[in-house]
């Protein structure tokens, strides 16, 4: 069953993929955000703590309740995106452990140490942001992640009750590539990589 991808496939994932800034005027449909859930949603987290939650920004008032947070140029880029995710991390994943791992009663190890919890939220969302954009790469979306924003006032606004906490934002849509820069260069496997 385990093939190697074809370059055409590395490109889309990968290789010729960019972050998109400019979007085209074109939506993205609920169904596509349903299948693209269902895509990422496999990819692996430590014990199956699957702690990302994701909130799809679409309508214009939920952007403009999310403008005030942004910095810079990001509230313009989103503004124009067909959607911007919102992805966060529930900072009571591991209620969902005896479901989602039911091996061992693994939820122990976070009930009563908030900085586990912390470590194993934000680095496994962090992990299940990163499938969401490979699966919609997959799926045909153009991808625009973002930092540049004040978590707390983003919290503040779309988790008031404190529960899920927000990591990262990122853009979907069809990107327009003609706004493209050159992409950036990377560094070498000797700068970044050791192999003992």
């Amino acid at each position: 069953m385990k093939h190697l991808l074809n370059s055409a496939m590395l490109d889309q994932l990968f290789l010729t993929a960019r972050s998109h800034n400019r979007w085209q005027d074109r939506p993205v449909p609920t169904e596509l955000l349903h299948q693209l859930y269902q895509v990422l949603r496999q990819g692996p987290t430590s014990n199956n703590c699957c702690p990302a939650r994701f909130v799809f920004l679409s309508s214009l008032e939920a952007k403009h309740k999310l403008l005030p947070a942004l910095k810079g140029h990001n509230g313009e880029k989103m503004l124009q995106a067909p959607v911007t995710v919102i992805v966060a991390w529930d900072s009571r994943f591991f209620e969902h452990l005896p479901e989602l791992f039911p091996i061992y009663d693994a939820a122990a190890v976070f009930r009563d140490d908030p900085q586990a919890t912390f470590v194993a939220g934000l680095r496994n969302s962090s992990l299940q942001g990163a499938y969401l954009m490979l699966a919609a790469r997959a799926l045909g979306l153009d991808c625009g992640p973002m930092s540049g924003f004040d978590a707390g006032q983003v919290d503040a606004t779309f988790f008031p009750d404190g529960r899920w906490r927000s990591n990262f934002l990122c853009s979907l849509g069809y990107g327009d590539t003609a706004s493209l820069h050159p992409g950036g260069p990377r560094l070498s496997f000797e700068q970044a990589c050791q192999v003992l």
